[in-house]
Order: C-alpha cells, then sequence, then structure tokens
C-alpha cells in the first residue's frame, strides 16, 4: 500500500524530484518501489537508528532486547518493577531500532544502492550529523534533477548486488531477502541474490550500541 501510495503521489504532482523520509522496517522498501515505478530523480533520507539504553550496567537494544525481557518475565525471572525500568531504557530517543533488525538492514542496503548521501544510514536520529545530512541530500537532489539522473539509472543490478554484500557483510536481517527481490523486480532488475557469490559476514552488528558480536 505504502508503495502504490508512493508511485500515486509522485505522480499526481507536478514535481521534477523527490526526496524520500523513512526508517521503520517495511517504509525503506516501500517507498523506494514506488519511486522506482514513477521514474523520477530520488534521495532516499533514512531516519536513523534511536540512541542506545542502558539497564544496570547493560547495554540494550531495543527490539532485539524486548524479546529477551518479556521472555524472562514471562519466566518469573524478572518481575514489574525491573520491566518498568527496561521500558524506559529500550526505547530512549527519537529513531528507529539501533539493533541491526530489518530497518538499519535495509537503510544500510539503500545506502549500498546508492540513493542516499554517503553516511546516511549509520547516523542516530538525534545526532547533529543528522541535519547536515539531510542538507546534502537537499542539495544532492537538485545535482541530480540538473543531470537528469533518475532513479532507474541507479537500481541497477549492480547496485544491487552491492546492497546483498552488504546485508550479508552486516549479518544483516533475512527480511533483506524478500525486500530486496521485490525491490529489484520492481526496478526492473534480476533477483541480486541468485547471482550474488558474496558469503555471509563474521560479525552481527549493532549500530549504535558498540556491540559486534563475532559469529564462529
Amino acid at each position: 500500500m505504502l508503495a502504490m501510495e508512493t508511485e500515486e503521489l509522485l505522480r499526481s504532482y507536478p514535481v521534477d524530484g523527490a526526496v524520500l523520509m523513512g526508517g521503520c522496517d517495511k517504509t525503506t522498501p516501500a517507498l523506494l518501489m514506488g519511486a522506482a515505478s514513477a521514474g523520477l530523480p530520488t534521495v532516499f533520507v533514512p531516519a536513523g537508528p534511536m540512541l542506545p539504553g542502558h539497564w544496570r550496567g547493560e547495554t540494550l537494544g531495543s527490539g532485539t532486547d524486548m524479546w529477551k525481557y518479556w521472555d524472562d518475565r514471562r519466566a518469573g525471572l524478572i518481575g514489574d518493577c525491573e520491566m518498568q525500568e527496561l521500558e524506559s531504557g529500550l526505547a530512549r530517543s527519537p529513531g528507529h531500532c539501533m539493533t541491526m533488525g530489518t530497518a538499519s538492514t535495509l537503510t544500510a542496503a539503500a545506502e549500498a544502492l546508492g540513493i542516499t548521501v554517503p553516511g546516511a544510514s549509520s547516523i542516530p536520529a538525534v545526532d547533529s550529523g543528522h541535519d547536515r545530512m539531510a542538507a546534502k541530500a537537499g542539495m544532492a537532489i537538485v545535482d541530480l534533477i540538473h543531470r537528469d539522473r533518475r532513479i532507474g539509472d541507479i537500481l541497477t543490478a549492480d547496485a544491487f548486488e552491492d546492497a546483498v554484500t552488504t546485508v550479508l557483510g552486516l549479518g544483516g536481517s533475512t527480511n533483506a531477502v524478500i525486500h530486496l527481490i521485490a525491490m529489484a523486480g520492481r526496478a526492473g532488475s534480476r533477483s541480486p541474490w541468485t547471482t550474488s557469490t558474496a558469503s555471509p559476514g563474521p560479525c552481527r552488528c549493532w549500530p549504535t550500541c558498540g556491540r559486534a558480536d563475532r559469529r564462529t
């Protein structure tokens, strides 16, 4: 539905290009799919991950630790008081989940596709660098319009290969499989997962948590 809405909005207004803003889970692929159908010059601005929370000396990862501690609550290992403390620390700032879930995976993939300005996906939502990145995105879309460089010129088969390599290197969400296939199909490209020779990466990253777990 979001992809359809994005396409129709871009087609219905007399605009020369678009700056799309998204972050959580399906918003990134949906916005880019709609833009691919509209065919305008496009820049994507990721919302950015939220800041990590803390609880009793432990760095919390929103989403991942939520399920972990909810299971502990159901098992009787922690009580209501501990859950209240955790709730205030799991999501302590604006932004999408700061773990390498679907949101961070897909914004990283969008950067690898070349549809953001460099470094955009890793800037926390409340960081001052986010404002500077958004300003650069505004300058980038003006340049793309002047050069008539459209989204189809960016979302190529090679770009999707780069996105797959990025997702595997980061140990990203498995949801990226279905989303990148859908995005490639909408962009008129072959499925990147059937041609990629990339190997899974050695670690699982937590973008703003300062954690990277080695895989063995």
